[in-house]
């Protein structure tokens, strides 16, 4: 399994990491993504660490903290062997302080993430969401707390917009705090916006990306195709529900190109998919998700194929839209770095 250099930070990470979404299946909304048990989970876990991925990702959120639970579980024997990411912000309660990035919350959260994953420290601790109510330097305050205190190693960020991610970084090197390594964000062949801004700041400022739903919410699972009635699973028992809008047409000549090179090299579409985007500039890791072993054994082997130019030349062409205002008007200056071929 290769691994890569994440940000500017001295961790080493594999290219692909599970994500834990489908564990625990409580509540509807994570219910419809899957509810993989204690059992499950540990041969899930062990496929992943016979094929070199020992990176999990979680979040308190998921599964209303059952997720933690189920994966803490599966990893309890073997901790030392394994990477953790969780993330906090979103809400965990009724009350007015169980949300936010506030100092109060943040390391209530912390805490009982660490309670319910059976650890003692989390290797990557993101920010789920950018809250703006709660000062920057507070944030970053408690974060830095937190890793001095050895609960948390490193920090990221996810779904911040670009002046979020700036903002913050710019507070920890005039304060002196820990600044994030990491930006986790949705990005896939039919949800190229992470290029408009987000992937030249990640470039510039030296934040390792992660990558989560690069499957584009399961519509690039070959399970969608044109004039075909979408097949068993996520999307048609109505897990879609809170994603990104997709236009179809734009869906299906995607998928048409995602076949033709997936014949090309005798794999299959999702492979593909998972590969375009490990080819992107910055890309430190993509964050892949299963139910099953038979998806999990299948996503692994996307780390093995490699592109070549004229196939992610296609590709690209077949995905591209025009960004919106002001990124459509800076492309027209040759001197602006491009990171990717718009």
């Amino acid at each position: 399994m290769e691994h890569r250099q994440l940000g500017r930070s001295g961790l080493m990470v594999p290219v692909l990491s599970y994500g834990t979404a489908t564990f625990g299946g409580k509540g509807e909304f994570f219910g419809r993504w899957g509810d993989t048990d204690v059992a499950e989970a540990r041969r899930l876990v062990d496929i992943c660490l016979e094929a070199g991925v020992n990176f999990f990702d979680t979040a308190d959120v998921y599964s209303s903290g059952a997720s933690e639970s189920v994966l803490g579980a599966a990893i309890k024997d073997r901790r030392h062997d394994i990477l953790l990411s969780s993330k906090a912000t979103f809400t965990m309660g009724n009350g007015p302080n169980d949300r936010g990035s506030s100092r109060h919350h943040l390391i209530r959260a912390c805490e009982a993430s660490l309670r319910r994953l059976q650890t003692d420290h989390i290797d990557l601790y993101f920010m789920h969401g950018f809250d703006a109510l709660t000062p920057v330097d507070e944030v970053l305050r408690a974060l830095d707390d937190l890793i001095t205190a050895g609960k948390i190693r490193y920090i990221g960020c996810s779904n911040f917009s670009g002046w979020h991610v700036m903002k913050s970084l710019a507070e920890a090197e005039r304060r002196g705090f820990s600044r994030y390594v990491a930006y986790q964000g949705y990005y896939s062949l039919v949800g190229r916006d992470y290029e408009w801004e987000l992937m030249p700041l990640a470039l510039d400022q030296g934040l390792g990306t992660m990558v989560w739903s690069p499957l584009g919410w399961g519509r690039l699972t070959g399970k969608i195709r044109r004039g075909q009635p979408a097949k068993e699973g996520r999307i048609a028992s109505g897990g879609a529900e809170g994603g990104p809008q997709v236009d179809d047409e734009l869906l299906y000549d995607v998928v048409d190109v995602l076949e033709q090179v997936a014949t090309e090299h005798d794999a299959s579409i999702p492979q593909i998919a998972l590969a375009w985007v490990l080819s992107r500039p910055g890309v430190a890791n993509v964050v892949m998700g299963a139910r099953t072993e038979e998806q999990l054994r299948a996503n692994l082997k996307a780390a093995e194929i490699r592109l070549t130019p004229e196939q992610i030349a296609r590709l690209d062409d077949v995905s591209r839209r025009q960004p919106t205002y002001p990124y459509w008007h800076q492309m027209g200056f040759d001197r602006n770095p491009k990171p990717t071929n718009w």
